[in-house]
């Protein structure tokens, strides 16, 4: 907006610059006769004759709330501001007073500035302030934020009904609420409990306290306390930037006609091929061409969309991937928002971690991150779409990994899967032993027919050894939802495009080299120190000496540094959920206009 402009240029007002509509109205609404609406003299120079003319026909009120709105602090002259500004402090402090209601942190903060305010004052502190407050309300939509909740024309609305000084103080505090609404929401979510949309989603975003909050806006300069609310997170800005690119191509031509189902390969001709070929090119995945045959080129960008979408790369355009080239740009901009309220859930005060595993559940891979950086990538299985095997997402610390461990059969596996069978047969599931609550192992002789799930009163377990359901390793960030990382002897399934299969927990591809890789940071010879372990045949805990943050996330969306967005399925139905609360929120899909 032209007023925050002027302000960024040192309020310079002897340039000419052209009133918006909006201001002249704003003017009008205070009875301020003014020439504005003509040609015939430079804004800045009319709207400082309007500032003198306010000090002699205006109540010292309007003139300060005109100085709120324009951005104005009296040509900063204190002495002139101090004298025409002159008004009785105790409406302005009980209205403030009264306006904070229960919000004990912001009643502190205002009674330890003897309930000065930061928003309305005529100082050049408030006027940047407001400047600043105002510029991120107007780009809050760039956030995926609902713009009908941070609306910077209303506010501006709003200041224009100041009339007394009891609506100045009640005034102060909407700002300071209106603020805080936006810093958390910017910060660190939207939704406050996800787990009130999914109840696998077991995290609950960090909220900064609003006393450091509103400590930041008057201890920081305010346009650098303002674009330090944002997840500050390389992912974030890309995720922005592929939000503003969606957008541009929702209000356009979209990316073509879609694809009738079917099959297209190396040496296709015909109708099919040309659509294919333009959704490629308009998606950025092939240079524009005239051909009407599926060849090398074609091949190479199907591969590409492939990879980017977590499909088989063999170049073929089959049922899945013409399904995924089918989705249309509103839909992956409805994943992209989703993306980014989920980016802000984790932006943790501390980080993620210098170290951290980064285990994105929906892309089916575990990887170990290093200064951002993947150090380490390994395929992975994660909990079947069963409600209750689906893995839950969480943040933890790694402490430890178990090389030749034991299976501890979890009591929901025993009683649902394994029970059955052995009140049938009591030699069932010959591979577990039953064991009572003293660890010893019991003869199955005495049969099972008799319990029920309730009744049941041992529990299970399979030592270590080549069957082994959890192989020869297990990483462990203890928590109450009994989630680890491990190996499995079922090497197989990560052979799938799709690997939901797990009870709940993480099965890796490659765990010995995810030893190797978190032991490097200790062990001069990871992987000899790991073998000698193993070929001892016991189970042995292996401490981790620094600790590793685990983070089990759910992006349908991500970016990397370089290529093209990458986009995966929702496997449990959770960003659907959370796009519709985002909706009911104020949350809209739409072009860059919208």
């Amino acid at each position: 907006m032209d007023i925050v402009k002027a302000n960024e240029q040192n309020r310079d007002y002897s340039q000419p610059a052209r009133p918006r509509d909006k201001d002249v109205k704003t003017m009008r609404i205070f009875g301020i006769k003014t020439d504005l609406d003509t040609e015939q003299a430079p804004f800045g120079a009319l709207y400082q004759a309007d500032l003198r003319r306010i000090k002699v026909n205006m109540p010292p009120m309007l003139a300060l709330v005109s100085s709120v709105i324009f951005g104005m602090s009296f040509m900063g002259n204190p002495a002139v501001a101090q004298n025409t500004l002159s008004f009785e402090v105790t409406p302005f402090k009980q209205a403030l007073a009264e306006s904070i209601g229960q919000d004990d942190e912001v009643a502190a903060f205002y009674r330890a500035r003897q309930f000065a305010p930061i928003w309305t004052g005529a100082d050049d502190e408030s006027l940047a302030r407001r400047a600043a407050f105002l510029e991120a309300l107007a780009s809050a939509e760039h956030h995926g934020l609902p713009q009908s909740r941070f609306n910077e024309d209303a506010l501006l609305s709003r200041m224009t009904g100041i009339t007394t000084d009891r609506d100045l103080g009640a005034l102060e505090v909407e700002l300071s609420h209106l603020y805080l609404d936006y810093a958390h929401s910017v910060q660190s979510g939207l939704i406050d409990n996800p787990g009130t949309i999914d109840g696998d989603i077991k995290r609950r975003p960090i909220r900064r306290s609003n006393s450091d909050l509103l400590d930041l806006l008057v201890e920081e300069r305010p346009k650098k306390a303002f674009q330090s609310l944002a997840p500050q997170s390389p992912e974030y800005v890309r995720l922005m930037r592929e939000k503003l690119r969606l957008q541009q191509v929702v209000s356009g031509r979209g990316w073509g006609a879609q694809i009738p189902e079917g099959k297209l390969e190396l040496g296709d001709k015909g109708a099919s091929v040309v659509r294919l070929r333009d959704r490629l090119v308009a998606m950025g995945f092939l240079a524009p061409s005239l051909s009407a045959t599926f060849d090398d080129r074609m091949k190479a960008a199907v591969e590409s969309f492939q990879n980017a979408h977590g499909l088989l790369p063999d170049g073929v355009a089959g049922p899945a991937t013409l399904r995924e080239i089918n989705v249309e740009p509103i839909d992956r901009l409805q994943s992209v928002i989703v993306a980014m309220e989920r980016e802000r859930w984790l932006n943790l005060p501390d980080g993620r971690g210098k170290r951290h595993i980064w285990v994105n559940l929906v892309d089916f891979h575990a990887r170990i991150l290093d200064d951002g950086k993947t150090s380490f990538s390994t395929r992975s299985v994660i909990g079947h779409r069963d409600p209750d095997r689906r893995s839950p997402e969480f943040s933890d610390v790694m402490e430890h990994m178990v090389i030749n461990p034991t299976w501890y059969v979890p009591r929901s596996i025993i009683v649902n899967e394994y029970l059955p069978q052995l009140r049938n047969n009591p030699n069932a599931v010959s591979h577990l032993q039953v064991v009572n609550r003293q660890g010893q192992v019991i003869d199955r002789s005495i049969g099972f027919a008799g319990y029920s799930a309730r009744s049941f009163p041992f529990s299970m377990r399979q030592p270590p050894g080549p069957k082994n359901a959890l192989g020869t390793v297990k990483f462990m960030f203890p928590n109450k939802y009994n989630i680890y990382l491990h190996d499995t002897p079922s090497k197989s399934l990560f052979n799938r495009e799709s690997r939901a299969f797990s009870h709940g927990c993480i099965r890796l591809a490659d765990p010995h080299d995810f030893a190797y890789a978190l032991l490097s940071k200790q062990e001069d010879a990871p992987e000899a120190f790991f073998q000698s372990i193993l070929r001892n045949g016991k189970e042995r805990r292996v401490n981790l000496k620094e600790k590793v943050p685990v983070h089990l996330v759910y992006r349908t969306a991500y970016t990397q540094p370089k290529g093209p967005m990458n986009y995966r399925g929702d496997v449990y139905g959770r960003d659907a959920k959370i796009w519709s609360e985002l909706a009911r929120l104020g949350v809209v899909l739409g072009g860059a206009d919208s």
